[in-house]
């Protein structure tokens, strides 16, 4: 425990009280959510992201060790281990000075060196890196025997013992890691039978480029692997070789003789067989995990801010997915999203109904006294949105354009089948585009987060990463807004802290059978919830119209006595007491401190007494593109246009302006200064005014500046 904890403390610089109590939670199965938010005073105030570091380094530290009890058991059966070789892999503190340390003795294929030692040239080989013989043709004629036939084959089966030596030398390793990590080059050349290729044109800026691999950004790394994977380039990694190989020859030559020259053979061999291929790789793979990170940060905090969209709320809603031939899909659904009503319009071409498609809409609008509309933004939005704009409805409708990506993979998925088994994929992608717009946590948690499509290159980065850190953000951004345990879907509770999907089930069907839960108590009766599942679920599952207004609250059960203390103090009752500032804010918190409770959690019940249950995103608010802009052809330089931001990655920002091409704002025009951090100066769903740059009609790309 002792290690695990300096380790992480190495690697963050957190307190070590705070490491070891989070570590300890962390060990009981608590979730980052619950310790966050509620055992402030044993982390010290810890956020989820520094917990979250916490996690990443105690599996990292947990792989360590487990991969030293390999090596060392490893060593033992082939009886090398001493002491000191066991004294240097139990103080190693990362994974790549251990595999050096192993990679003498690791068990190897058959190899140059094996057979030259086969042929019995090792000890020649120590001769020569002796450096001391004065005659070495007589030295290695003594060898002649079997399959070496001359001196020369002697000579050459001890060089490639040698190299294979010096290939395992951790000094030379790091000499090399040192080289690459500071002056590699990465290099790309066009394979030209693919020059011409449609596909291949996307990455024509990479047909013939060089840049240092330490400061290639992340988005251009995955771009440049993506073009090789797909076999439109081919990639090398380039150093000063002739510098490296005198560093090398530094540290082994120390003599000018014979050996010596047998040495700078063995070296040069070494460097390009054994030790530059291998250490290359292992610099573009380190390269292609910093530029895995960078993207999947990126993807998070777009999910993030995704997942937090403003939401309108339970309104009734019509939505439509739009379309051309084969019509709009329209669907009308009640303040909680259940469906009441589906079928198909076609106000555009081939058919061009808009009459008629404007009469069903105004009727539907009426009858089920829909408040607001969801248009999908993909194929014939805007003709959609213009059709929608000219009908008088008697009450004030608002309307809103939402994005469609992922409702198509939603539509076909066995969520949805399940929620919708007598509806077919059109009709199920219409709710979901509804639903969005109701609340857009609730409605993205169905649907993979891979597929959203916010962030760049997410096929091409580590799946497994991603999908962990995809993962943690939904779980973190359903317990930051809570949920209504009497009208979540399964997916939504399945990423509050503590159920999971399992549990998620026995809640869904529980709540079948008996009805809604009318206290937070009533969901200790679902089966195998037990106690720690309850703890660590309770304050994010919230329950409307509970007889203890606190059911519907962060405020966690463990706390409810405290404020039930506080209301009989103050001389009112419960119901009196929340939402009251006045008497909230004279309460003296420091009377209600105990060994179990601190005043870092008092200050947050406050807060939460404050405003119960207060959701924490924005609401939605309407927003119109330019009526004028219809196509690509339709933008000049120099035009001032709303927009609203649809994407963000390390090198920009694109910005949805009403068209089918979305235009991007390069980082360096999103500020006159050095912009470090895109996500600084804009937001996902952010609405924006920009400045069209330039228009390049026939490649579909579109340059932006934001407008201040």
């Amino acid at each position: 425990m002792t290690q695990l904890i300096q380790f992480i403390i190495s690697k963050t610089n957190l307190k070590e009280q705070s490491v070891k109590n989070t570590v300890e939670l962390l060990n009981e199965d608590c979730t980052i959510p619950f310790i966050s938010r509620y055992r402030k005073e044993a982390t010290g105030n810890l956020d989820e992201t520094q917990i979250e570091d916490i996690v990443k380094y105690k599996e990292q530290f947990e792989t360590l060790e487990k991969r030293k009890k390999a090596i060392l058991k490893a060593l033992e059966e082939q009886c090398v281990l001493t002491d000191d070789l066991k004294q240097k892999i139990e103080k190693t503190q990362d994974l790549i000075t251990l595999e050096d340390l192993y990679l003498p003795y690791k068990k190897k294929r058959k190899t140059k060196a094996e057979t030259a030692r086969k042929n019995g040239l090792e000890p020649l080989a120590k001769i020569i890196m002796s450096q001391n013989a004065n005659n070495l043709e007589s030295v290695a004629y003594k060898y002649i025997k079997g399959d070496i036939k001359t001196t020369d084959d002697a000579l050459e089966g001890a060089r490639h013992i040698i190299a294979e030596w010096i290939n395992e030398r951790a000094d030379i390793r790091n000499t090399l890691r040192n080289e690459l990590e500071r002056r590699a080059q990465i290099s790309t050349k066009v394979v030209k039978s693919k020059s011409t290729d449609e596909k291949a044109q996307k990455f024509r800026d990479y047909f013939d480029w060089s840049e240092s691999l330490s400061r290639i950004p992340s988005h251009r790394l995955l771009a440049i692997l993506r073009a090789e994977s797909e076999g439109f380039i081919r990639v090398k990694i380039e150093i000063d070789d002739i510098r490296v190989l005198e560093r090398i020859d530094n540290r082994i030559i120390k003599n000018q003789n014979a050996c010596a020259d047998q040495i700078e053979l063995a070296i040069s061999d070494a460097y390009k067989r054994l030790l530059f291929p291998s250490l290359s790789n292992e610099a573009l793979s380190n390269a292609k995990e910093k530029a895995d990170e960078s993207a999947i940060t990126v993807f998070a905090k777009n999910l993030k801010q995704l997942l937090l969209g403003s939401p309108i709320g339970e309104k009734r809603v019509l939505a439509l997915d739009p379309g051309f031939r084969t019509g709009c899909k329209l669907v009308c659904l009640d303040a909680q999203g259940n469906l009441k009503h589906n079928e198909t319009i076609y106000p555009h071409a081939p058919k061009n109904d808009s009459i008629g498609a404007i009469k069903k809409i105004s009727s539907l609008a009426e009858a089920y006294k829909i408040e607001a509309i969801a248009i999908g933004n993909g194929t014939a939005s805007r003709e959609t949105e213009a059709l929608i704009r000219k009908i008088q409805f008697k009450n004030d409708i608002q309307v809103f354009v939402v994005s469609e990506a992922g409702a198509s993979i939603y539509s076909a998925s066995k969520i949805a089948r399940e929620e919708f088994p007598n509806y077919d994929v059109t009709v199920r992608g219409s709710v979901s585009i509804g639903r969005r717009l109701q609340d857009p946590l609730a409605e993205l948690v169905k649907i993979d987060a891979k597929s959203i499509g916010v962030g760049q290159y997410q096929h091409d980065v580590d799946q497994t990463k991603l999908q962990k850190q995809l993962d943690i953000v939904v779980e973190n951004c359903v317990n930051a807004v809570g949920v209504n345990i009497n009208s979540a879907s399964k997916p939504l509770l399945s990423s509050v802290s503590g159920i999971g999907p399992k549990l998620a089930k026995n809640i869904f069907d529980y709540r079948k059978e008996h009805g809604v839960f009318k206290s937070r108590k009533d969901i200790m009766k679902v089966p195998r919830l037990g106690g720690k599942a309850f703890e660590q679920s309770a304050a994010f599952l919230r329950i409307k119209g509970a007889k203890n207004p606190l059911d519907d609250s962060a405020v966690h059960p463990e706390s409810y006595a405290i404020v039930k203390q506080m209301a009989k103090d103050e001389g009112v009752s419960l119901e009196e007491l929340i939402g009251n500032k006045v008497i909230l804010q004279k309460i003296d918190l420091k009377k209600y401190i105990s060994p179990q409770v601190g005043l870092l959690t008092l200050v947050d019940i406050i807060k939460e007494l404050e405003k119960p249950g207060l959701d924490i995103r924005e609401t939605a608010k309407v927003f119109t593109f330019n009526q004028n802009i219809k196509t690509i052809t339709d933008l000049h330089e120099g035009q001032l246009l709303p927009g609203i931001v649809n994407n963000i990655t390390n090198f920009g920002c694109f910005v949805d302006v009403g068209i089918k091409e979305s235009g991007l704002i390069h980082v360096s025009n999103l500020s006159d200064s050095f912009v470090k951090d895109v996500n600084e100066h804009v937001s996902l769903h952010q609405q924006i005014i920009v400045k069209v740059l330039e228009v390049d009609v026939a490649r579909k790309r579109i340059q932006l500046k934001l407008h201040k």
